[in-house]
């Protein structure tokens, strides 16, 4: 038997209740980690941006001083790395564009449910807290894996630039469950 023959006899079938479960590409799907890069980053740049519109509801909300200051700080730090994607736009020669971040979209849905579904108060801001941090998580997988394709892509300077994002989406997270463990839950439990 040759090599090609046994290739075949040991690939397994991909079929779910006679489903293929192979997905095929859109026509203008990236074929090169440069084209998934450029890519990710408009995703991200869409998720920032809305972002944006999303943490004044967030801050308006909130009850915990400390939640609210914690949104707001980082409302203005959206705002700088919104300026840094810019900066990576422009070093790639590429347009400042986003393109729908389905993630995001979806999580912004999910931090509304959560407001719909508490009442006002520490149980709400702990909601805030738990989407909201739902939301850093995100950010900090995406930042990473930017950060690790631009240094595949010997691409040093821009991921300089996407690791303050990393690091500032870690310290974000970083302060809300501090808020979280030392103020915000333990209010939760008592009201």
């Amino acid at each position: 038997m040759k090599n090609s023959d046994k290739m075949k006899d040991n690939k397994i079938s991909h079929k779910s209740k006679g489903e293929d479960l192979v997905v095929q590409p859109k026509n203008d799907a990236a074929s090169e980690l440069k084209d998934l890069f450029i890519d990710s980053l408009k995703d991200i740049y869409w998720a920032e941006n809305a972002l944006i519109g999303v943490l004044p509801k967030m801050v308006a909300n909130a009850t915990a001083p400390s939640l609210q200051s914690a949104i707001n700080e980082h409302l203005k730090v959206t705002k700088i790395q919104i300026t840094r994607l810019e900066d990576v736009f422009n070093f790639l020669g590429e347009k400042a564009e986003g393109k729908k971040c389905e993630a995001m979209a979806g999580l912004i849905k999910e931090g509304d449910s959560i407001l719909e579904e508490t009442q006002p108060g520490a149980v709400r801001d702990a909601g805030i807290i738990a989407a909201s941090q739902k939301i850093e998580h995100y950010e900090i997988a995406t930042y990473g894996t930017l950060v690790a394709f631009a240094k595949t892509l010997g691409e040093n300077d821009i991921a300089k630039l996407l690791s303050k994002n990393l690091a500032e989406e870690k310290e974000a997270d970083c302060v809300l469950n501090d808020v979280a463990l030392n103020s915000v839950n333990i209010k939760a439990v008592r009201d």
